[in-house]
C-alpha cells in the first residue's frame, strides 16, 4: 500500500499553490493522511478525488472543528497508526508519543513544518512529511511517502519538492 503523507498546507482557497508533484503522488496513492491545517474542506475534497483521505484537526482548521477528530488510531494494510497534529516540544516527544498511542507502530503529526523520519528507542516511528507549501525555516517544501505491507512499515522516506 502507498501512502501519501501531508501536513500544514494551509491553503484557504488557492488549491494551485499545491506543488504539481504533490497530486502526482496523490494520483499513485492508495490511501491520503494529512496531519492537520488543511484550513478548508476544498483540498480534502480535491485529495478524496484520488484516494481514501484521513485527516486530523490542525489548530488553524476553525473551518473543519467538528467535522475532522483531534486524532485518529488507524490499521493500514495492518500496520497500527497513531495520527495528531501537534505532537509537542522536541524534548520528551517519543515517550510522550508513545503514552498517547501505545499500540502504535508509527505515529504521524505535523504543526512543526519540521520534517521528521525517526526511529524512537522503544521501536515506534515518529513521522512528520514537513510542509508541501510553507517550508519556513526549512531548505525545501517536502511530503512524505510510506509503503506498508502485510503489518510493516517497509519504507518511510521524507520526499524534498522542487
Amino acid at each position: 500500500m502507498l501512502v501519501l503523507v501531508l501536513a500544514d498546507t494551509h491553503l484557504r482557497t488557492d488549491l494551485s499553490k499545491l506543488p504539481p508533484e504533490v497530486w502526482d503522488h496523490a494520483a499513485a496513492a492508495d490511501v491520503i493522511l494529512h496531519a492537520g491545517d488543511v484550513v478548508t474542506a476544498d483540498l480534502l475534497d480535491a485529495l478524496r478525488a484520488h484516494a481514501p483521505v484521513h485527516a486530523v484537526l490542525g489548530n488553524n482548521d476553525h473551518d473543519l472543528a467538528g467535522t475532522l477528530p483531534a486524532q485518529l488510531d488507524l490499521d493500514l494494510a495492518g500496520v497500527r497508526i497513531g495520527m495528531i497534529h501537534d505532537s509537542g516540544p522536541r524534548a520528551g516527544r517519543p515517550a510522550r508519543l508513545l503514552r498517547r498511542f501505545p499500540e502504535a507502530q508509527m505515529v504521524v503529526f505535523g504543526h512543526s513544518h519540521e520534517p521528521v523520519n525517526l526511529a524512537a528507542a522503544t521501536g515506534q516511528l515518529l513521522f512528520n512529511p514537513g510542509s508541501a507549501v510553507q517550508r519556513r525555516r526549512q531548505p525545501t517544501r517536502t511530503l512524505g511517502l510510506l509503503t506498508l505491507t502485510n503489518t510493516e512499515v517497509l519504507t518511510h522516506e521524507i520526499v524534498p519538492l522542487s
